[in-house]
């Protein structure tokens, strides 16, 4: 089965600089997105590839934690992480575009899919468009989260 792709798109009224530093301040996420319960930062120093994390977040009435790692970041343009869990992996990408009037385009592009040499079953195929839905409406909460953080800022 081939990862499916989700894309959400959102109009920031805030400079690139701005926004790329509320998206990667993993320390105050939980502040920001709703939709996080609770963020614990496994890496030190500043954001860049290494970075990891575990993400809290409540889906479907349980709560599940998913550790990300980042393997590209190009500040402040984009940056992509890659987790994997429970025989799924995921791939994430967060590229922002400066808009003329000191806005920025976010675009999030998530990927998932069965780990290499796992195959999915039955069930989980069968609700793989539950939880694309699902996940695509959680990437549109966070990035009105991040607008809503930045735009009573600026």
């Amino acid at each position: 089965m081939a990862m499916k792709s989700i894309v959400v798109e959102r109009r920031i009224q805030a400079p690139p600089g701005p926004v790329w530093e509320a998206i990667t301040d993993l320390e105050g996420m939980e502040r920001i997105l709703s939709g996080v319960d609770r963020i614990e930062v496994l890496t030190e120093g500043a954001f860049g590839v290494g970075t990891r994390w575990r993400e809290t977040r409540t889906m479907f009435g349980k709560q599940a934690t998913e550790e990300m790692t980042v393997t590209e970041a190009e500040a402040p343009d984009r940056y992509v992480t890659v987790a994997d869990s429970h025989g799924m992996h995921y791939v994430s990408e967060i590229a922002l575009r400066p808009e003329g009037d000191g806005a920025t385009v976010v675009r999030m592009t998530f990927q998932g899919g069965p780990a290499e040499g796992n195959r999915l079953g039955f069930l989980a195929k069968l609700l793989s468009g539950l939880g694309a839905r699902a996940a695509s409406r959680a990437l549109a909460k966070d990035l009105d989260d991040v607008a809503a953080s930045l735009e009573r800022r600026h």
